[in-house]
């Protein structure tokens, strides 16, 4: 669910598992407008579905609107994942901050003890970011975005791991980090740069961007031409549905080059 929603690849993903693993299923895009939102949600037992997952910009409503809550969801401030029970309760989830360390696990030698983070951002996929790597162990999180009091916000709310930069500072922001995430849309297909000099950032640090359209944005370029290690953000869509999948279907989905060429075959075409 999710206004729009036509742009989505979730039904390919889950598409995708469904025939491999030979269930009679079906995940479809359902465009449902604000005002109507907890409406439709209220409607999935009645309609005999599994479940569905929430995209923007219903992920903080279905916090409120769902009977049960993850307490990561609410660490978070958002349900992306909801079941519907065996009593027809809604229950929320959020698997964002799954599908990120998954993909960062599996495609790189990060390790949570190798020292301070970046993130850049502040909104949504920023929080999710810095949850994750708090659960997982970072000590330290420098949190960089455009509207220094938002990232100030953010920091306040997950003391004492994290610390707000201004934009400004950015640049300097990367000096000892070990890892960094992009988490704004800058770089995306159709939006501005992300302007940001690497000169300070340690040869061995991870950089890693949410963005997977295009799938090397000009960060993970600069990144790969000066010798870091890169981390594209296909491997997160493609993660964070494993959980889902999983309890709407009962079975536990693998992410493999097939499903990723898969995915990148549909990228490209669109």
């Amino acid at each position: 669910m999710g206004w729009p929603v036509a742009h989505s690849r979730s039904p390919r993903l889950h598409g995708y598992w469904l025939e491999k693993h030979g269930i009679d299923g079906v995940y479809i895009p359902m465009a449902v407008p604000p005002e109507r939102f907890e409406q439709a949600l209220r409607a999935l037992p009645a309609l005999g579905l599994r479940g569905v997952n929430i995209t923007v910009p219903h992920k903080e409503t279905a916090l409120l609107a769902c009977d049960t809550v993850s307490p990561l969801a609410r660490r978070i401030g958002a349900v992306n994942t909801v079941m519907v029970g065996s009593d027809g309760t809604l229950q929320g989830s959020n698997t964002d901050a799954f599908g990120l360390l998954e993909n960062l696990r599996e495609r790189s030698d990060w390790r949570a003890a190798a020292g301070p983070a970046v993130v850049l951002g502040a909104g949504g996929a920023a929080r999710s970011a810095c949850v994750a790597l708090i659960d997982a162990g970072v000590q330290s999180i420098r949190i960089v975005n455009r509207t220094l009091e938002r990232a100030r916000e953010l920091a306040r709310a997950l003391d004492p791991q994290c610390s707000a930069v201004s934009w400004d500072q950015r640049d300097e922001a990367l000096s000892g980090a070990a890892l960094v995430i992009n988490t704004t849309t800058l770089g995306m297909t159709g939006q501005p740069p992300l302007e940001i000099r690497l000169d300070t950032l340690p040869k061995d640090a991870i950089v890693y961007d949410i963005v997977y359209s295009p799938l090397e944005t000009g960060l993970l370029a600069a990144a790969r031409a000066r010798g870091n290690k890169v981390v594209d953000g296909l491997g997160m869509l493609l993660h964070q549905a494993r959980p889902g999948f999983e309890g709407w279907f009962g079975v536990r989905p693998e992410v493999d080059d097939g499903l990723r060429n898969f995915i990148l075959r549909d990228l490209r075409e669109s």
